[in-house]
């Protein structure tokens, strides 16, 4: 199995090229990168692309690494006793409550699957290090029915981060990795092609150098993603915002029409505008 990118996702070589790594290695596929850089989408993607069902477990902070493996619901069974009494057959057999992760689930999948484990440097310092030996070996016990799950084909594991937390040096031994960089100019416009292929060039051009003036604000606090530019984009046409909202007179940075696509906080709003105040004093 290889990827060759898709139609809907712009994938760099050095991206396939750490894709089919990780496949070849079948270790995780660690993927780091600033937020709104397609993380989460690469998974979708090639998963869609090799034609392989896709397994999502989005991380929380208060998520554990036992969730995934499996849970033993004993208040529906004991709620379930005291209704139809000890005798229930339904209440003896304790498999009946036991809740299947998404590990067991991709585990036991009669085909080969694509696992996603969103955002893990959400969770606890500890969850990666619970993951160890299951990602490693492919394979965990259940305790309550003296079982040994064991994967009936190797997943293809995506592990996206956001760098909030340092993950173990031992989890990441076992990982691939990869960091996403922010596209360059000929890489955004080909994924802004895919999403909006009839743009008229002129709007394209003045909506990237705005947005590229946003993004390189001295002082910005949270610089917009490329999804941030999509979902921009995706307003300007649906309000039709002609292209002289767009451009200044005199070449000046102006501040762009529905702006609170691209920045997500008065701070960095406050900047700007503090920019813009600036230059029209200075011509």
């Amino acid at each position: 199995m290889k990827f060759h990118g898709s139609d809907q996702y712009v994938a760099t070589p050095d991206l396939m090229l750490a894709v089919n790594a990780a496949v070849t290695l079948q270790r995780p596929l660690l993927v780091k990168g600033e937020p709104g850089t397609g993380k989460t989408m690469l998974a979708e993607q090639v998963a869609q692309a090799l034609g392989m069902p896709l397994l999502q477990w989005h991380i929380k902070s208060t998520t554990k690494a036992q969730q995934g493996l499996y849970e033993y619901d004993a208040v529906s069974r004991l709620r379930d006793s005291q209704l139809a009494g000890q005798g229930d057959e339904r209440v003896k057999d304790i498999r009946n409550y036991i809740v299947k992760g998404v590990l067991w689930q991709a585990f036991t999948a009669e085909q080969p699957v694509a696992l996603l484990i969103d955002e893990i440097d959400k969770a606890d310092i500890e969850f990666p290090n619970d993951l160890l030996r299951e990602i490693d070996r492919m394979e965990f016990y259940v305790y309550e029915t003296r079982e040994l799950v064991k994967a009936r084909h190797r997943p293809i594991v995506f592990i996206t981060s956001n760098n909030e937390k340092e993950l173990p040096d031992a989890f990441l031994r076992r990982c691939f990795f990869h960091y996403i960089k922010f596209p360059d100019a000929q890489t955004m416009q080909r994924i802004v092609d895919v999403h909006f292929p009839t743009l008229k060039k002129d709007l394209l051009g003045a909506a990237m150098k705005t947005f590229y003036d946003v993004r390189n604000l001295p002082g910005i606090k949270k610089k917009p993603s490329t999804s941030e530019l999509l979902d921009w984009l995706k307003l300007l046409v649906a309000e039709d915002i002609p292209l002289e909202a767009l451009q200044s007179q005199d070449d000046k940075v102006a501040v762009p029409p529905l702006v609170g696509a691209l920045l997500k906080n008065e701070q960095d709003v406050t900047l700007f505008e503090k920019l813009v105040f600036m230059q029209r004093h200075n011509r």
